[in-house]
């Protein structure tokens, strides 16, 4: 019998791509995601078209509940209905600039979504999990590349801080309870796309995030890049990041699952490359997967950017067994490839 993990926010890029890991993996995953960040133009009534597109080229069937995490009487609902060996929570909210403009929206969906996902898994017995944390807990590195013994907490922005006290009530938890484990996934810049062009990274509204701007670019969509600061202490003066492909972030999912096994407590591991490409570099290598010119112009600094961001990832390979197998070539012809197949993402209008 399949063992069933429940996925929060799996419609989204992350989630989805985790979903596809897990069915191909052997689990049964149930998703619950509130599709604020989700599109539902598919033929299948209110079921988000990321799902129909893997039911479709896995030839599967998912079972999906549309319900937000505040609603704690819908999600004990589901937790009657099934029995989990494991939750993965990526549901939240996770745009950097808006969280500075919102702070209390961010920590009361954040915080109160998690706290009542931990209260549910408590009342019904479910002490395994896998949390999608972010390299943003590290806050402005203070040595690089950055190992999971980097101070954590002094964080630039309230998105980061929800993630840093998300781990904190995880950890609290784990410490009280010694039946729980869990895994805190601190993931440093997630690109890319399936191979199939058919999910990939669909940002509601204008992208926070580099990669699916430049797409946007290359596309057509987006008439130019701004390039926030050329003034930085890097090789080119451009803010360097460790982009990870969306796939290799899947498959640590899994040997995240797999390490709860072990009843290993509560451990956290960077989910990184260690390798650091500069906001230029990332250009130029859209540039050659696109075969499109990406037109550019310098804007200032973002408050709260960091020059270098970078992992150390060899904790997860020493523990998980995991390490990133695509390089930032594959990276970015699958990210072409899902944006150029979906022009305006899973939406079926749209508008350049």
């Amino acid at each position: 019998m399949a063992q069933k993990v429940l996925v929060t926010g799996g419609a989204g890029y992350i989630g989805s791509h985790c979903v596809v890991e897990l069915i191909e993996a052997g689990y049964l995953p149930i998703v619950v995601d509130d599709c604020s960040n989700a599109v539902k133009d598919g033929g299948e009534a209110g079921v988000p078209e990321s799902l129909l597109r893997i039911q479709k080229f896995l030839d599967t069937s998912i079972e999906f509940h549309e319900l937000d995490l505040l609603d704690k009487p819908a999600l004990e609902g589901v937790f009657k209905k099934h029995s989990f060996s494991a939750v993965m929570h990526f549901a939240g909210l996770k745009a950097v600039g808006e969280s500075v403009q919102q702070p209390l929206r961010y920590f009361k969906v954040n915080l109160t979504a998690t706290m009542n996902l931990l209260e549910v898994m408590q009342t019904y017995g479910v002490h395994n999990l896998v949390f999608s944390s972010s390299a943003t807990v590290y806050g402005d590195p203070q040595r690089l590349p950055i190992d999971e013994k980097h101070p954590v907490g002094n964080c630039s922005n309230p998105y980061g801080k929800t993630k840093f006290f998300i781990e904190e009530m995880i950890k609290d938890q784990c410490k009280a309870d010694k039946s729980w484990n869990s895994v805190l996934l601190r993931y440093f810049n997630p690109i890319g796309a399936h191979s199939s062009g058919l999910i990939g990274e669909d940002p509601r509204g204008i992208p926070n995030n580099l990669l699916p701007y430049v797409a946007q670019v290359a596309v057509g969509r987006r008439k130019v890049l701004s390039v926030f600061g050329n003034d930085y202490d890097t090789p080119d003066g451009t803010g360097v990041r460790d982009y990870i492909h969306v796939v290799d972030l899947g498959k640590g999912h899994i040997a995240a699952l797999k390490k709860l096994k072990d009843n290993c407590g509560c451990k956290v591991y960077n989910l990184g490359t260690g390798v650091g490409y500069s906001v230029l570099q990332m250009v130029d290598a859209m540039k050659k997967a696109s075969g499109k010119d990406i037109p550019y112009k310098i804007a200032p600094r973002r408050e709260g950017d960091a020059a270098c961001c970078y992992a150390d990832p060899r904790l997860a390979e020493k523990e998980l067994g995991w390490k990133a197998d695509f390089a930032l070539e594959r990276m970015c012809e699958d990210v072409w490839r899902w944006q150029s197949m979906n022009p305006t993402g899973y939406s079926k209008e749209g508008t350049f």
